[in-house]
């Protein structure tokens, strides 16, 4: 669940199907307000409507919850597997929220060149997490991106739009301390 709402809320999902047609028993949360507004907008939507619908959920919560899949299914009448299929499809679409600081990682054909591939493995180590997760504490998630578009500086990793330069192994953990420590003195 979202942290930064300082709630903590419990979901539990039961699916039965009843005559094609799912039953969510669902503690429904600030968040799923907001998926339930974008589904309004959809009134009369088809199976068309899914990748736009999921964008914008995405848009609004920050990452497609399982909860926010399953109103989806019940919206459009499609099974949840065929919705979450369409979703890990394309990658534009994430499954859990991004930390406080999203790190993106370039893989652009200079920052692979110039070593972005043991950035993103001393990274992924260095916090216990792969591309495309967050960390525990949900302060970071790694993201891995095809090009930043600052060649110049290769191998570069981003921060919450902040850039940061020809990053090796050993500046990599000094750039991450810098951000962990922001936390500790707020």
């Amino acid at each position: 669940m979202d942290l930064r709402s300082n709630l903590v809320y419990i979901i539990r999902l039961l699916q039965t199907s009843v005559k094609g047609k799912f039953l969510n028993l669902a503690l429904k949360s600030n968040e799923m307000e907001k998926v339930d507004l974008i589904l309004k907008e959809y009134k009369n939507a088809c199976h068309d409507s899914l990748i736009p619908i999921l964008q914008e959920i995405q848009e609004a919560e920050g990452f497609l919850s399982e909860t926010a899949i399953v109103e989806v299914g019940n919206h459009l009448h499609l099974p949840t597997s065929k919705i979450y299929g369409v979703a890990t499809f394309y990658n534009q679409f994430r499954f859990q929220p991004k930390g406080k600081y999203n790190i993106q990682v370039c893989r652009g054909t200079a920052c692979h060149v110039l070593g972005s591939s043991t950035v993103l493995n001393e990274l992924e180590k260095y916090l216990k997490i792969k591309a495309g997760q967050t960390s525990r504490d949900n302060l970071f998630s790694i993201e891995v991106v095809a090009c930043i578009g600052a060649c110049g500086l290769a191998p570069v990793i981003a921060i919450n739009g902040e850039f940061h330069a020809k990053v090796t192994v050993d500046s990599l953990k000094e750039i991450v301390e810098s951000y962990r420590n922001r936390e500790e003195l707020s």
